[in-house]
């Protein structure tokens, strides 16, 4: 590995790995429907008969648990056999998906005389499909009985002019391999996939309408393999639905994205560690404002401030690593305290290590965030074949925030990534399809890594579920518009 070095006595590689401090994934809450989690006994010789009326439903519908030839008058407890999941990743790194079994108490029940009880729940939001009920008296498990949640999928509006949004809710995503990743298909073209890892088993997401007015046809199918399976039907793992619905572009008014600086995150779900050195805000654009700011200093000393950056490549064969480099010099104050006026650097997106060096080997340490910002279309209205650039500042250069995935009209175009260029993307595409307007997305999505299912190959595809559910940095889309027009409006697209 090339190690590319800033005028700083220690490389800051260990610093911004242990001073941020990411988590590995956040686990989901348990279905709401049910109680606390409980441990399970031991299996023991079964009692009696244990069954459950309907075999599946979706979340929300009731199910009756029945039991027949127990012992008379004895309490029982119902228990509900599911996962939490949780992305596994290091602060660079993705290492996979991890599903953890949990049991959560149904609730309690009792035989009657006969040795029988009858006990009606509802489906909670959960994982999709098997789920096993459990019958346990005191430390044994004494029966037990599969129960199915069905995979569900729900979409609003149905119609709209073009641009409109269209929000998914799909419930019941499975855990298992084979039933846990799941695709979308927008007139026959691949849009994207949607994970629900670390939300039990929910997936939402947010599309715009495309096309010409009419009928346009949404698949959700299964697709561990990069892509749609499209015959699951003959496959192992039989009996996984597939979706079908149908969205009518209707006439009338576009619906246009928003300014891009409007799209541009307010919030992120995982702020920077708070250190010695503060900067305000705590995440920033590229050009944008920081203050930063420490204490417990030499009065009245001149400092300067250092600013961690990975350099490299993946690919180019040279390796990359974390190095510093100072960005500003300020004066401590009478009182040890001291402030500096900046503007975030031009640098890839993700955690940079703040460093003063404060003299006899101590230092002072921080950390800051650079959100990724787009820039509007260079060009937004011209014919078929008119050349205009996508240009975003501050992407990332982590195995889960490497690369950018661009849709074009729901149909992936292909990926884009910020690592040599040091955070700045800039994506040339030409205009195609009829005259109207044409939407150009940009989803995270999972460069490369290890995963553990050997039937799941996510990578380098739209993740169409970043905003609760991607592994590791809270990162944003972004989405453009452009209007194809007919022959002869190009030296107006060239003027603009």
């Amino acid at each position: 590995m090339t190690i590319h070095s800033g005028r700083l006595k220690v490389l800051l590689w260990a610093l911004s790995l242990s001073v941020f401090g990411w988590s590995a994934g956040a686990s989901a809450a348990p279905p709401s429907a049910f109680g606390p989690e409980v441990k399970l006994g031991e299996p023991k010789p079964y009692l009696g008969a244990l069954d459950v009326f309907p075999d599946h439903g979706k979340a929300g519908t009731p199910f009756t648990v029945k039991a027949e030839k127990l012992p008379p008058n004895q309490e029982f407890q119902l228990v509900w056999r599911t996962v939490n999941g949780r992305w596994k990743t290091t602060d660079t790194e993705y290492k996979g998906r991890e599903f953890t079994p949990a049991d959560y108490q149904m609730g309690k029940v009792k035989s009657d005389a006969q040795g029988r009880f009858s006990a009606t729940f509802n489906t909670p939001d959960d994982f999709g499909f098997d789920h096993e009920i459990m019958l346990q008296q005191s430390d044994r498990v004494v029966n037990q009985v599969l129960y199915s949640v069905d995979m569900t999928v729900d979409y609003a509006p149905k119609s709209g002019p073009a641009g409109t949004p269209i929000t998914f809710k799909v419930k019941g995503i499975g855990s298992r391999s084979l039933y846990n990743s799941w695709e979308l298909m927008y007139d026959n073209h691949f849009t994207g996939w949607m994970s629900a890892v670390s939300t039990h088993g929910e997936a939402t997401f947010t599309i715009p309408a495309t096309g010409n007015v009419g009928d346009h046809v949404i698949q959700i199918l299964h697709g561990a393999l990069t892509f749609p399976y499209q015959n699951p039907e003959q496959n192992p793992a039989q009996g996984r639905p597939r979706f079908d619905v149908m969205f009518k572009v209707t006439p009338g008014a576009p619906v246009l994205p928003a300014p891009v600086e409007a799209q541009a995150q307010k919030t992120i779900r995982l702020p920077p560690a708070a250190g010695d050195i503060v900067s305000t805000p705590r995440f920033t654009g590229v050009g944008e404002p920081i203050k930063v700011s420490a204490a417990g200093l030499e009065p009245n000393k001149t400092y300067k401030l250092n600013w961690s950056r990975a350099v490299g490549s993946r690919v180019s064969g040279r390796g990359f690593g974390v190095g510093a480099e100072p960005i500003a010099e300020a004066k401590a104050d009478a009182t040890g305290k001291i402030e500096f006026n900046i503007k975030t650097p031009d640098d890839l997106g993700g955690t940079h290590a703040l460093v003063i060096d404060a003299g006899g080997g101590k230092q002072k340490t921080g950390m800051h965030w650079i959100k990724p910002t787009a820039f509007p279309l260079d060009v937004t209205r011209g014919p078929v074949g008119t050349k205009f650039t996508v240009h975003i500042k501050g992407w990332g250069w982590t195995e889960t925030s490497n690369i950018t995935h661009i849709v074009y009209d729901n149909a992936y175009n292909g990926y884009a990534c910020a690592f040599n260029s040091q955070g700045d993307l800039q994506i040339f595409l030409p205009a195609t399809g009829s005259p109207g307007w044409h939407f150009i997305d940009l989803y995270p999505g999972i460069y490369k890594g290890e995963e553990g299912d050997p039937n799941l190959t996510n990578f380098r595809i739209p993740q169409l579920t970043y905003a609760a559910d991607h592994p590791n940095e809270d990162l944003p889309a972004f989405h453009f518009a452009f209007e194809v027009t007919a022959d002869g409006a190009v030296k107006q697209a060239e003027a603009r």
